[in-house]
C-alpha cells in the first residue's frame, strides 16, 4: 500500500491516471496489459509500476486484482469527450466499422501504422458532423490508415471525401469499400514528401490527418493539409497527436512544429484517440482542432521541402535512422550513361554541366524540353515513387538508382510503355515503340502525358480514334467506364486504377455514344 500510495503522489495533480488504472482494475473485469493501457490512456511503463505493487489474480494473459485497494483508486472517469454522448446512438456505424477496420490490410510499422479502434473512427466522423457544417463540404483526409474517410461518408453522405495515402493496399481498400458502399469517397496516391497530388491541392474546406508522431512528421502533414485547403478563412485542420505523460518534451516539440506554420490551435482533447498498440503512449492520443492564419500559407511554402526524408519512428525511413538518404551510387560518384537531365541528389561535381532537377519538380510539372536520356536518383524510402517518376518523362532511356536492389519492379503496371530490367540498385528502363492498335494508342497517349489530366487527354484520344464522338459525348463515354477518372493526373492514380486502364480504355472503344448528346 505505501508503494503504490508513493507512486501515486508522485503522480502530482496528474494522478487521476495512476487512480483510474486502479479503479478499472478493481471493478471485478478481467484485463489484458493492452486493455488495461488503453482504457485507462496511460503509458504502458506507468501501469506496469502499478501492477508490480499490487495482488493480482491471474488467469493465462489476463488478471484482475486479488482485493480492492480502499481509499487509494478513483474513479475511472476519463477526461470530457465532446461527442461521447451522441456514441450511443450509432452502434449500427461503430459496428460496421469493426468489420471494416477487421478487414482492412494490417499495418506497417515502417510508415508508424497503429490501427484505431472503431469508436475512435466513428467519434472523429461525429466531432466533424457536431462542430462543422458538413453539407456540400469537402474533406481531406491526408493519410487514412484508419479509414475515417468511410466513416464519415457513411454518417453525413453529403461530404465530398478524398483521401491521400502512400500506401497502395489501403486506397485500393478504401476505393473498393466506398464502390461497394455508394460512397462519395475518391482515393489519390501521394507520397507526401514529395508533394500534395495536384487535384487534392487548394481543394477542402476540413482536413483531417494521423500522421507519423515525430516533429518532422507532424509538420510535413500539417503542412500538407494547409496547401489542400480551398476555404483559407474558415478551414480547419483536425490532428492526432500522442505522446506519454512521462515525455511532456516530445509534445513540446511538436507543438513548436505546429507553430512555426502559424496555425492556431483551437481546442486540444485530451486522449480522444484510442488504439490497438502504441502503449508507449497509452494506446492514446490527443486531438487537435487547428486553424490557420494569413501566415500559414508563406510558413508552409518556406519550410515544406526541408522537412526531408526520415520522418517516421521506426525502420530506414526513421529520424533515427543512421542510413544514407543518397543512393549509393550516386554518392560515390559512380556516373549514368550520358543522361541529358539529372533529376534527385546527385553528387554537385558529377557532372557538373548537366541539367538539373528535383523529384518534387519533376513530379510536380512536365520538365522544359523533351530528353532522350534521363538519370534519376531515389534516396531510401522513396521507392514507392518509382512507377510515377518514369511516368512523369517521355524519355527514350531512364536509368534509374536506388539506395538498394529494388524488392520488386513495376513492370506489369508499366508494361504499356517501358521495357523494365534490373541489375543491382540500378533500374534501366527502356521506351517501347509506338503500339499500333486503338487501345495501345489511347493508352499510350494518356501514360504519354502524365501531368495531364487523365479525362481531358483520353477525350480527346478517344475522339481522333472513334470521330463519331463529340465531346460532350466522349467525356460521358469516359465517365461510364471509368468514374474514377475524373479530375486526376496519372501520377496520383492509385496502382489499382493504374491496372485497371487498360481494359476501362478497351470499353471505351464499344460503349456506345448514347451516353453522350451531340453539343
Amino acid at each position: 500500500m505505501e508503494a503504490i500510495a508513493a507512486l501515486i503522489a508522485q503522480a502530482g495533480v496528474d494522478g487521476r491516471r495512476p487512480r483510474t488504472v486502479l479503479a478499472l482494475l478493481g471493478d471485478g473485469r478481467w484485463w489484458t496489459l493492452a486493455d488495461l493501457v488503453r482504457e485507462s490512456a496511460t503509458s504502458r511503463r506507468t501501469v506496469e509500476a502499478l501492477l508490480r505493487e499490487v495482488g493480482l489474480e491471474r488467469s493465462g494473459d489476463r488478471f484482475r486484482l486479488r482485493e480492492p485497494l480502499i481509499g487509494l483508486a478513483g474513479a475511472a472517469v476519463a477526461p470530457a469527450d465532446p461527442v461521447a454522448h451522441l456514441l450511443p446512438g450509432h452502434a449500427d456505424l461503430v459496428a460496421r466499422m469493426e468489420e471494416l477496420v477487421a478487414k482492412a490490410p494490417r499495418g506497417r510499422q515502417a510508415l508508424d501504422h497503429v490501427a484505431a479502434t472503431a469508436d475512435t473512427v466513428v467519434r472523429r466522423a461525429l466531432l466533424l458532423d457536431a462542430r462543422f457544417w458538413l453539407e456540400g463540404a469537402r474533406l481531406l483526409c491526408v493519410g487514412d490508415h484508419d479509414l475515417t474517410s468511410l466513416a464519415t461518408a457513411m454518417l453525413h453522405p453529403g461530404v465530398e471525401v478524398t483521401v491521400v495515402d502512400i500506401d497502395e493496399r489501403i486506397l485500393a481498400y478504401i476505393a473498393a469499400q466506398a464502390d461497394r458502399l455508394g460512397l462519395n469517397v475518391r482515393t489519390r496516391w501521394a507520397d507526401l514528401r514529395l508533394g500534395l497530388p495536384a487535384s487534392a491541392q487548394s481543394w477542402a474546406d476540413l482536413a483531417i490527418t494521423d500522421p507519423p508522431y515525430t516533429p518532422e512528421g507532424i509538420g510535413l502533414f500539417a503542412a500538407r493539409a494547409v496547401e489542400g485547403l480551398r476555404d483559407r478563412e474558415r478551414g480547419r485542420i483536425l490532428l492526432a497527436y500522442g505522446a506519454s505523460e512521462r515525455t511532456p518534451a516530445l509534445a513540446l516539440k511538436v507543438q513548436h512544429a505546429l507553430s512555426q506554420l502559424n496555425l492556431v490551435n483551437e481546442a486540444i482533447y485530451p486522449d480522444f484517440n484510442r488504439y490497438f498498440g502504441a502503449e508507449a503512449i497509452g494506446s492514446a492520443a490527443d486531438l487537435y482542432i487547428l486553424r490557420p492564419t494569413t501566415k500559414s500559407w508563406p510558413a508552409v511554402a518556406a519550410r515544406v521541402d526541408g522537412f526531408g526524408a526520415a520522418i517516421y519512428t521506426h525502420g530506414p525511413q526513421s529520424v533515427e535512422s543512421t542510413g544514407s538518404p543518397v543512393p549509393a551510387p550516386a554518392a560515390t560518384g559512380q556516373a549514368p550513361e550520358a543522361p541529358e537531365v539529372l533529376v534527385g541528389e546527385w553528387p554537385r561535381d558529377l557532372l557538373a554541366k548537366t541539367p538539373r532537377a528535383r523529384l518534387t519538380t519533376w513530379l510536380a510539372k512536365p520538365y522544359a524540353s523533351d530528353p532522350d536520356r534521363v538519370a534519376i536518383a531515389v534516396p531510401a524510402g522513396l521507392e514507392a515513387a518509382l512507377p510515377r517518376l518514369l511516368l512523369a518523362t517521355r524519355a527514350q532511356r531512364v536509368q534509374v538508382t536506388l539506395a538498394g536492389p529494388p524488392k520488386d519492379l513495376p513492370a506489369d503496371l508499366l508494361s504499356p510503355v517501358y521495357d523494365l530490367t534490373a541489375d543491382g540498385s540500378t533500374v534501366h528502363a527502356v521506351r517501347l515503340p509506338p503500339p499500333t492498335t486503338d487501345e495501345g494508342r489511347i493508352l499510350r497517349r494518356i501514360l504519354d502525358n502524365a501531368h495531364g489530366k487523365l479525362a481531358n487527354t483520353w477525350r480527346e484520344a478517344l475522339i481522333k480514334v472513334r470521330g463519331e464522338l463529340t465531346k460532350k459525348q466522349a467525356r460521358a463515354v469516359i465517365t461510364a467506364v471509368a468514374p474514377w477518372a475524373d479530375d486526376v493526373t496519372v501520377l496520383e492514380l492509385p496502382a489499382h486504377r493504374l491496372q485497371q486502364l487498360p481494359a476501362a480504355v478497351r470499353g471505351s472503344l464499344t460503349a456506345p455514344d448514347a451516353a453522350g448528346s451531340p453539343g
